[in-house]
């Protein structure tokens, strides 16, 4: 069992608690994606990282975990690491284990499908989404295998994202490439109920509205086992 001092260095080294201790309740994980999803490259100690090869093993223990009934994501990320955002994004969307996501503050770039992998999403009024196409820091070569590799990868998060999400392909894929809305760049800000009513959030809310959606997701379960 952990102590107090376990748990409070698990809040202080990965933004996680167990919620619900009565078993009426059911009991929740809370955790965190915040700052830059961190990926095959470390980040500088400076910058405020979620670091993915943490997470997808907790997601796997939570999985195995029958104690652990339901999973609430907090999200409020810049993006970052498109291949270890979209892991991230493929685990969570292939859990039996019922998870809920809410956005506080931003869910932009690689934390749009973060954010629509959970089987049920919310978004703060006045947090952000921020859709556009894939970039890549750095030199590239500029050859057509280099733009046609950068389109391979933009594929697979607009199918992510179409397939997990009310909206169409075309739709997306208009929102990313944009103008005008991004100074010198190309994409789509959307504000709170803007990205309920673009289809990629389910309702607008915060932690009150989230827990409650996740608890009566726990109890559904229950009934159909």
């Amino acid at each position: 069992m952990l102590t107090d001092k376990d748990k409070n260095s698990t809040i202080e080294d990965y933004g996680q608690v167990v919620l619900g201790n009565g078993k009426e309740q059911g009991k929740i994980q809370l955790m965190t994606i915040i700052g830059e999803i961190e990926g095959h490259d470390v980040l500088p100690n400076t910058s405020k990282s979620t670091k993915y090869e943490h997470i997808l093993p907790q997601l796997a223990a939570i999985e195995d975990n029958r104690e652990i009934e339901g999973v609430l994501l907090l999200i409020n990320t810049v993006g970052g690491d498109v291949s270890a955002g979209l892991a991230l994004a493929e685990m969570i969307a292939s859990m039996d284990t019922p998870t809920v996501s809410l956005v506080l503050g931003d869910a932009h770039s690689i934390g749009v499908p973060l954010t629509v992998s959970a089987d049920y999403s919310f978004i703060a009024p006045t947090a952000t989404m921020i859709v556009h196409p894939v970039r890549m820091n750095g030199t590239i070569i500029g050859a057509p295998q280099t733009f046609d590799y950068f389109k391979m990868i933009q594929d697979r998060i607009v199918n992510f994202i179409c397939s997990h999400a009310d909206i169409e392909t075309g739709t997306l894929e208009k929102m990313m490439i944009k103008a005008g809305v991004l100074t010198k760049d190309l994409g789509t800000i959307l504000v709170g109920k803007e990205a309920v009513e673009a289809g990629l959030v389910n309702e607008v809310g915060g932690i009150n509205k989230a827990l409650h959606k996740l608890r009566e997701m726990i109890q559904l379960k229950k009934s159909t086992m």
